[in-house]
């Protein structure tokens, strides 16, 4: 018999083993690169804990520095619980962002359907899909309500779980869910699942009650692992694939439903994707942040930002600055998108997720404009 694969270490022992070192690295470099820290910086306030910081941000309030959070994949760690949230939180403590975004494969809401997807390479991290379950019309009558505690569903709670052992109440950390129509195109493949919903709207609509109600109820188990609120990830509010009647029809409804299962959370979080976007259709969703593609498709930062009552998360290209650029470039970026904000309602970060092989150098550049820039909100 092969070997057993051996247990990994707790993540609570982990962090106690690399905090010093980590920390004591980013000191290091924070203290060497003081020189270059940007012109015109304030001083601070008395020191927030993230939960502060990031609640005051929401509500418009001054705060001790502009709160900052840029996540990633894990491919291959994000086929395991335990190494998804090993990779998470080690990625946290290296950085010490606001907030965590917890980011697994999107096929973890779909595997038990029959979705099925590979690893090949893609620098988002972001995995292949090598079989949809729903071939017809029939295939979505045939969706059942899934069980959260178990399958695919009840390895992202307990990772969630592991997580929430590991960083307790010292950093926010939201569970990335994937809205109904997002989960559909998984199940049906992109360009099917616009033909399904053209020719066979009663039959999309089944399943998409099948797949929300599914979705609300891991929610509601995600709340019990402590989650702040979810991030919402939404693909199909975008011109390039539905008008807005269709976007009212198979979408608006069970995104609602989606956020009623996460009222009360303190930390909702609204990812428009794509470009050509319905922001004014979305724009009233009851989230506390929201997130676009904000460098390459309108509205700009600016504007979404006078379109919204809670904050805006963004400025930052993820590929052009976060990928191929400098240090230099993310500070001038990050920059001009506080400056057209005000400083005010506002999280650094990018409009998608990092690429996993964006330089750490990058990383961290996001991280010190952020701290080295002083106080934002009114």
């Amino acid at each position: 018999m092969p070997a057993a694969r051996p247990s990994p270490p707790t993540l609570s022992t982990s962090a106690c083993l690399h905090k010093q070192v980590l920390y004591g690295k980013i000191a290091a470099w924070w203290e060497g690169s003081s020189s270059k820290r940007m012109k015109g910086a304030m001083p601070m306030l008395t020191e927030m804990t993230k939960r502060e910081r990031l609640e005051a941000t929401i509500r418009g309030e001054k705060t001790d520095r502009v709160p900052v959070a840029l996540w990633r994949h894990f491919p291959g760690d994000d086929q395991d619980p335990a190494d998804l949230a090993a990779s998470t939180v080690a990625f946290q403590r290296q950085y010490d962002f606001d907030f965590i975004k917890v980011t697994p494969a999107s096929s973890f809401c779909v595997h038990d359907w029959g979705g099925e997807d590979r690893w090949v390479g893609n620098q988002e991290g972001t995995r292949e899909y090598t079989n949809y379950p729903v071939q017809g019309p029939d295939d979505w009558y045939a969706l059942q309500r899934l069980e959260p505690e178990h399958g695919a569903l009840g390895a992202q709670l307990r990772c969630l779980e592991l997580i929430q052992k590991s960083v307790g109440d010292e950093v926010p950390f939201i569970q990335t869910i994937f809205n109904p129509l997002s989960q559909a195109k998984n199940l049906v493949g992109r360009e099917n699942l616009q033909a399904h919903m053209r020719e066979h709207p009663t039959a999309v609509r089944t399943g998409l009650e099948t797949i929300t109600a599914t979705t609300v109820r891991f929610v509601e188990a995600a709340r019990e692992r402590g989650i702040a609120g979810i991030f919402l990830a939404v693909q199909h509010a975008s011109y390039r694939y539905l008008c807005d009647r269709e976007y009212e029809e198979f979408g608006i409804p069970f995104d609602r439903r989606i956020l009623e299962a996460a009222d009360g959370l303190w930390l909702n979080v609204l990812h428009l994707h794509g470009t050509q976007l319905m922001f004014e259709l979305l724009a009233n969703y009851p989230v506390h942040i929201f997130n676009w593609h904000d460098r390459e498709t309108r509205p700009t930062l600016g504007e979404g930002h006078g379109r919204v009552k809670g904050a805006v998360l963004g400025g930052l290209r993820q590929w052009e600055t976060m990928l191929r650029g400098t240090p230099d470039d993310v500070q001038a970026e990050a920059q001009d998108a506080m400056e057209q904000v005000g400083f005010h309602r506002f999280v650094l970060g990018t409009g998608c997720v990092t690429p996993i092989t964006a330089p750490w150098a990058n990383l961290r550049a996001a991280r010190q404009v952020a701290a080295t820039h002083g106080h934002s909100g009114t």
